[in-house]
């Protein structure tokens, strides 16, 4: 990645996981980072507190929730731009799991969509107009969207499907303005959510081309250097650097 000085960061779901690497990462390369938590309070202030002996600049915002809607994240793009000025990147990495599909209700469905969806749409609404030309939407998706490999994941891999249609009309919509859009579907993992020595982890490293896990940059796991079927092949579309569907090779065995 680039030097980011001089940029700022929204990043939604910043607090554990993949979000958190996010944040890490674009602090590190000098960006000023705001992200968002709703329920680990205690993981977002570990986040902050490292970033800031580090000596970056970081805001951590807390987002609101209702029953069976998304987190209100409109309200944190105001608390960003008024802090660090226009935002440069956007980035939302946050999710939910999705159960067998005869066990879901439909309140629960209505919530995963509201998060893995419509927070998202909300989210790159309001961060797009704070955002000047050179501005970046990057939305982390799911291999699951092009590949279904078990059983009862239909309401996830729906959800992660929506977010390539999203970005291609976001790209449309935002590229005269020089700003681009990503989506990028990732393969298995190693988060909180999903860990590698988790129950089920011997049968899921079963399903990628590589037969292991993944790793977040950084994370203490990871220690070797990228392998090569975890680059990302990339297709842009007629306009290119406006849009971009990112999928992690050997995510999953076809």
């Amino acid at each position: 990645m680039t030097d980011l000085a001089g940029k700022v960061a929204l990043v939604t779901g910043g607090s554990r996981g993949i979000g958190a690497a996010i944040v890490r990462r674009l602090a590190r390369d000098g960006a000023a980072v705001a992200f968002t938590y709703v329920a680990a309070a205690d993981k977002a202030k570990v986040v902050a507190k490292q970033i800031d002996a580090d000596g970056g600049r970081v805001l951590v915002i807390l987002g609101l929730t209702t029953p069976i809607r998304a987190p209100v994240w409109p309200r944190s793009s105001r608390p960003c731009a008024s802090w660090a000025g226009s935002t440069s990147w956007s980035t939302m990495p946050a999710s939910l799991s999705a159960g067998r599909s005869r066990r879901r209700r439909f309140e629960q469905a209505d919530r995963l969509w509201a998060v893995d969806v419509r927070a998202v749409f909300v989210a790159s609404q309001a961060a797009a107009r704070h955002m000047s030309e050179g501005g970046r939407i990057i939305t982390i998706g799911s291999a699951l969207a092009d590949h279904v490999p078990i059983p009862g994941m239909t309401l996830y891999a729906m959800a992660k499907s929506a977010l390539t249609g999203m970005t291609r009309g976001l790209a449309r919509d935002l590229g005269p303005r020089g700003i681009t859009a990503t989506v990028v579907h990732g393969g298995l993992i190693d988060t909180d959510m999903n860990p590698a020595d988790g129950p089920a982890a011997s049968f899921l490293s079963s399903l990628p081309a590589l037969g292991r896990f993944g790793h977040r940059r950084g994370h203490r796991r990871d220690r070797r250097p990228p392998s090569r079927g975890r680059r990302p092949l990339c297709h842009r579309g007629s306009d290119p650097g406006r849009r971009r569907i990112c999928r992690l090779a050997g995510s999953a065995k076809s």
